[in-house]
């Protein structure tokens, strides 16, 4: 019996299980990862040594933090893609309970670290950010629950995915993290939309996000900080935006050269937030050109794997998971270039920050095992078998 692959051939009994990996794993996503990796790392010597310089560390400590974060992310995310569509789905699930309890546990037992919002779960030697790890356990038990929907006679899946996204963004809402919950929202409406979801639902679902931003601008005075400045016709030189703006803009196309920018001195989240102006700086337009680059290849390539998938699972599942990343990265650098409001959100797998780098090298790793090459027929073969039957 001929088995048909998109990409590899065949699996061969016994074959040993890093050979089958390397095989079926998009390389050309891991490439682009590391590649991130690399930059990110690159700015990390650059914008470590004046956090040090504030916190009287000493000069490479946040750097040398950050390597470690890093290498501990990338093994994640190389013994999370070993992992099949079934495990990641177990994970994913055990995951989100375990998650969305901790969140709402974080106003009794979480720390604000003096920035108004409760969001970091205190370990003693360090902190987690729960929220980070909750995105990527909502997007696998989201795809869960309206894969299981559209079998017969299975379970109303998409009332109970919106239920859980529903209950995310409420404990999102509390702490409060609007960014979180934006990039939530954008990703499960991703794959309610690839489940079928009517565009008229779609579009009262974003009409309430609308609404509900509008309660939190009235609510929440940072937040309406955040609104205000955005819509201003001017730019204060000497906040967050007017420092971020004022480097990109002197970088040019090939930047002021390496440890000649100023704007990490002048920025308190140069190393997170705001990294892509530290590069935009130093190393000018074609810099931030192939992050940019880097991140729609990993988009693409995702994208381009799952047309060919036939499991609905694993289809919306990596459909959520790319948007979650995608969408992260466009803030990021939405923000530092004026085109969004301030989110207060990190650049995937560049910034600086131990809950980010974990929590996405998790999601690229559980992204790379459900884009594997499999052993199926092509999901168009799948549709005429099931018509001629």
């Amino acid at each position: 019996m001929t088995e048909m692959v998109h990409g590899a051939v065949p699996v061969h009994a016994g074959e040993p299980v890093l050979s089958r990996w390397w095989r079926t794993v998009d390389r050309w996503t891991i490439s682009c990862v590391l590649l991130l990796v690399g930059v990110g790392l690159v700015l990390a010597l650059a914008s470590s040594p004046p956090l040090a310089a504030r916190t009287h560390a000493s000069p490479f400590y946040y750097f040398q933090k950050h390597l470690m974060f890093v290498g501990v992310s990338l093994v994640v995310m190389f013994l999370t893609s070993m992992q099949s569509p079934e495990t990641i789905r177990r994970w994913g699930v055990i995951g989100f309970a375990l998650g969305l309890f901790t969140l709402a546990l974080l106003p009794v037992i979480g720390s604000d670290y003096g920035k108004g919002a409760v969001r970091w779960l205190s370990l003693g030697f360090t902190s987690i950010q729960p929220s980070e790890f909750v995105k990527p356990a909502l997007a696998v038990t989201a795809a869960w629950l309206l894969a299981a929907g559209q079998d017969l006679n299975g379970p109303p899946g998409k009332l109970l995915s919106f239920a859980a996204v529903l209950a995310t963004v409420f404990l999102l809402v509390l702490q409060p993290d609007f960014g979180q919950s934006v990039l939530v929202l954008f990703g499960w409406g991703v794959m309610y939309f690839l489940a079928g979801a009517p565009i008229l639902l779609l579009l009262g679902l974003a009409g309430t996000a609308l609404l509900g931003g509008v309660v939190a601008y009235n609510m929440y005075e940072h937040f309406a900080r955040r609104i205000d400045g955005y819509l201003s016709a001017e730019v204060d030189a000497r906040s967050q935006i007017g420092y971020a703006t004022s480097a990109i803009q002197e970088g040019g196309l090939f930047g002021l050269g390496v440890g000649e920018g100023q704007v990490k001195w002048q920025l308190p989240d140069a190393h997170t937030d705001f990294v892509i102006a530290v590069a935009a700086e130093e190393y000018g337009f074609v810099l931030v050109a192939f992050i940019i680059s880097l991140y729609a290849i990993i988009c693409l390539r995702a994208l381009s794997r799952l047309t060919r998938e036939r499991d609905p699972f694993v289809r919306l599942a990596g459909a959520g998971l790319v948007a979650m990343v995608s969408a992260q990265a466009m803030i990021n650098m939405g923000v530092a270039v004026r085109l969004l409001p301030a989110k207060g959100m990190t650049l995937p797998f560049i910034s600086q920050g131990g809950s980010s780098l974990l929590a996405m090298g998790l999601t690229l790793g559980m992204l790379l095992a459900l884009t594997r090459t499999r052993p199926q027929g092509e999901i168009v073969d799948h549709l005429f078998n099931k018509r001629g039957r």
